[in-house]
């Protein structure tokens, strides 16, 4: 902490006056040093800071989760937590929310690149705005932890003498190839490249389908990318890096970033953030509330029998490709658990769910967690979002890999041709290619191996977030470092 924002918290601390009971007094000198989280809207941003956040309050300190006000109602109604209150205890911390008044309308009513626009131009002001009325409710900010796709607020935190870190919730992979691209570090093969390679340091050679497709230019969201590019002209600001992966998954990639020039920021393994290792695990962010009975349903299913599958809340698929899925789920013989969204329901075969209602469950969202954690299932065919990704990871089971865009390829690879906890599963979509890759994960010649595979990861990521394993101990050093800034001593230089 710099000394413009030590004079703060001690202005603040020396503010009391005699209208305020010797109660208060005590609760503003005993204080636990107070960190700000300000997320992106999308649930797949949420999930992984809101996790975050509560480790970071179960080790002691005061955590306030933030977002734009288009998702206040539905996220303190999710968590079970009000906005703007004292929040609740989580482990040895608090935990609460108080959201920006940004005023937006939200993305289904905007362009998306306006509604980018709009979040950064009222954000910008409502997190200074925030940050001054934490600091006269005497409990000033100690540290931002920022998102990838919120760049600016790295900078509102500088200009305000916050130290900020930013949380970056995609694979370290996914990072060194973002950084490669924005500072030119390697040649990127055209888009027509056909078998063109690509070659960075602590990756396998990658292909064109392996680029995380917001850097390709006619990507549809490219935006994304744009705003991920952005976040490297100020993460230098950032006192910490942290990323939702642990060092035993990544190892390669973590090792040679200290090798690149310019020198990128050290990334800081605090994973993998998903549910049910962690204190409060009653505060959920789900912005949809999961279909009811999933968990009663997976209860009563044979032990690895069923076949999840859910392709998140982006992909959309075509009537024919929907299609193709149904009937080869179907045809595997096996129950079955399917994410189907509300507006891809319309385009099930017909007679479809009559067909199948006897084995099957098809809800418009689940308990991924829950789900996964759950001895009844025998595979997941996920899209390869790393949330996704890394909770199949830590559950341990095995993966029916279906990309579709973004950085979703090279985690399928990674899934796939690095861990070897699964198998591809390529478009177009044809019911013999689903039946038999769900096939091949459970019974197959290399099923036994699949599912060996996926058992050592799983134990490894546990290992990772329990008490004094790789990821937590990163944690811990973090809610060290902010707590002597806090007193204003001096920081020492992060464990590795």
């Amino acid at each position: 902490m710099n000394l413009s924002t030590l004079a703060v918290w001690s202005a603040q601390k020396n503010k009391l006056t005699s209208r305020k009971s010797s109660q208060q007094v005590t609760m503003a000198e005993d204080a636990a040093p107070h960190v700000l989280l300000v997320c992106y809207t999308g649930q797949g941003n949420i999930n992984p800071m809101l996790r975050f956040a509560k480790r970071v309050a179960a080790k002691g300190l005061l955590v306030t989760c933030s977002a734009s006000s288009i998702v206040r109602d539905k996220l303190a109604a999710a968590s079970g937590v009000s906005a703007g209150g004292d929040g609740v205890t989580v482990g040895r911390g608090r935990l609460r929310f108080d959201f920006l008044d940004d005023h937006l309308d939200g993305p289904t009513k905007l362009d998306l690149h306006e509604y980018l626009r709009q979040l950064e131009t009222g954000g910008r002001l409502a997190l200074a705005d925030l940050l001054r009325r934490h600091a006269e409710a005497e409990r000033p900010v100690a540290c931002v932890v920022g998102n990838p796709f919120l760049p600016w607020v790295t900078d509102v935190a500088a200009d305000a003498g916050v130290p900020a870190a930013v949380m970056w919730v995609q694979s370290c992979a996914v990072f060194s190839i973002y950084f490669h691209f924005a500072h030119g570090l390697a040649v990127f093969p055209r888009e027509d490249g056909g078998d063109a390679r690509l070659a960075i340091p602590g990756l396998p050679d990658l292909s064109v389908a392996d680029v995380p497709s917001f850097l390709i230019p006619s990507h549809p969201y490219k935006v994304f990318g744009d705003m991920i590019q952005d976040q490297f002209r100020n993460m230098g600001r950032a006192s910490w890096v942290f990323v939702n992966s642990f060092a035993e998954l990544e190892r390669d990639v973590f090792a040679a970033l200290p090798g690149v020039t310019p020198l990128p920021p050290r990334l800081i393994p605090v994973g993998p953030l998903v549910g049910g290792q962690d204190d409060g695990e009653a505060v959920r962010g789900d912005l949809i509330k999961a279909a009811d009975g999933c968990v009663a349903w997976l209860d009563a299913q044979a032990p690895r029998s069923v076949v999840y599958a859910s392709l998140g809340r982006v992909v959309t698929l075509s009537a024919e490709a929907v299609a193709e899925m149904a009937h080869g789920i179907a045809a595997a013989g096996r129950p079955f658990l399917w994410v189907v969204r509300p507006d891809t329901r319309p385009l099930l075969p017909e007679g479809f769910l009559e067909m199948v209602a006897g084995r099957s469950m098809v809800v418009p969202w689940s308990p991924q967690d829950r789900v996964l954690a759950h001895p009844a299932v025998a595979c997941f065919l996920t899209h390869c979002g790393w949330n996704s990704t890394l909770e199949t990871v830590a559950a341990g089971v095995p993966v029916v890999a279906f990309p579709q865009w973004g950085d979703r390829c090279m985690d399928a690879k990674f899934l796939v041709d690095d861990l070897g906890v699964g198998v591809h599963l390529r478009a177009p979509l044809r019911r013999e290619a689903v039946r038999e890759a769900v096939d091949a994960v459970t019974t197959g010649p290399e099923a036994d191996a699949v599912r060996a595979n996926a058992r050592s990861w799983s134990a490894a990521a546990r290992a990772a977030v329990v008490p004094g394993g790789s990821s937590d101990r990163h944690v811990q050093a973090f809610v060290d470092e902010v707590s002597r800034r806090a007193r204003g001593e001096q920081a020492e230089a992060p464990a590795v």
